[in-house]
């Protein structure tokens, strides 16, 4: 792939701009938002969506979140049932996906979708997200900037160090409060649990008042982040690990793991450990030497615990 200039552009006014251009032209720019940074390209720009695909090694059979400033907006490109106007109105903007199906009308590259009639939409939070989508005024394909299956980035120089020279600009918000990509719910039928995410699966059963279906990992790939090996660094994994075995470097949870080479939360914030996992990944994947293991402590399966298991599992899942 041609090796391209990539610009780390402020998030003033000078910034925005020259991102929105950027965009306009087809190109494509690495953003923050409250979750991970995004890898925006025009979602009705089939070439620019091809390269999204491209720079990443994404497989094309992998759906793309299209982010928008309002509930207008995504009005415009998808339906919204009575179920999902109660989840919009209750969490947007924020961590929160929902897939939709897809209007008609909507314009929007087929690659956006890999083919399917629904649509992964969301309204992203980040100050920085927001100002981009009003300043480009259109809908944004935006995957995690990341090389596919490998660890998402929560800072600029994550993104740098994966993408630089592939990418046209990368606008250094600085790093992402929530730290694991947004929860994503299925409202094609029977409100179903795609990925857990920044936001609880609690808190949206207690907004629809009824618990969600779970989704089947072994069907279609129906949204993102549903392959079984994702979010890996390059080391391998080994999980529920009580401490550090020789040749490992162990990455702790809570006030039991003084002795980790670090901690996701030394409290056991559950909110603290996700925002600080994929950071923490990072760091101890440039640490290792080859042939080095990273041991992750234990982590509760409940409230954000739940998204954090489950990057967990996908990062030390067999890698095909």
């Amino acid at each position: 792939m041609e090796r391209i200039s990539t610009q780390i552009l402020q998030p003033d006014d000078a910034g925005l701009t020259r991102a929105a251009q950027i965009l306009a032209q087809g190109g494509l720019v690495a953003f923050p938002t409250e979750t991970v940074y995004g890898l925006g390209g025009d979602a009705r720009n089939d070439h620019s969506v091809a390269r999204i695909f491209a720079v990443k090694g994404r497989p094309q059979f992998n759906p793309l979140i299209v982010h928008l400033p309002d509930m207008d907006s995504v009005s415009r490109i998808a339906d919204l049932s009575a179920q999902a106007q109660r989840l919009a109105s209750a969490f947007w903007p924020g961590p929160l996906t929902l897939v939709l199906p897809l209007r008609a009308d909507s314009g929007l590259s087929s690659l956006v979708t890999s083919g399917l009639d629904s649509v992964a939409v969301r309204v992203p939070e980040h100050p920085v997200a927001r100002a981009l989508l009003a300043r480009f005024d259109g809908p944004l394909a935006a995957p995690s900037a990341n090389p596919s299956g490998r660890i998402s980035p929560t800072r600029a120089d994550h993104v740098s160090r994966g993408l630089g020279e592939r990418i046209e600009a990368i606008i250094d918000g600085g790093p992402c409060a929530v730290g694991v990509e947004s929860t994503i719910i299925g409202m094609t039928g029977r409100p179903t649990l795609l990925r857990p995410g920044g936001l609880p699966v609690e808190a949206i059963e207690a907004c629809l008042g009824a618990a969600l279906a779970r989704h089947d990992d072994t069907g279609t790939i129906s949204a993102p982040g549903q392959l079984a090996s994702h979010y890996a660094p390059g080391a391998p994994v080994r999980l529920n690990a009580a401490h550090a075995e020789p040749g490992e470097l162990w990455l702790g949870f809570g006030p039991d793991s003084a002795e980790a080479t670090l901690n996701l939360s030394q409290s056991g914030d559950l909110v603290q450990a996700a925002a600080n996992l994929f950071h923490h990944l990072h760091a101890l994947d440039a640490m290792a030497l080859p042939g080095q293991r990273i041991a992750v402590a234990p982590v509760p399966e409940h409230g954000l615990g739940i998204a954090i298991n489950d990057r967990l599992r996908r990062a030390a899942a067999p890698r095909g």
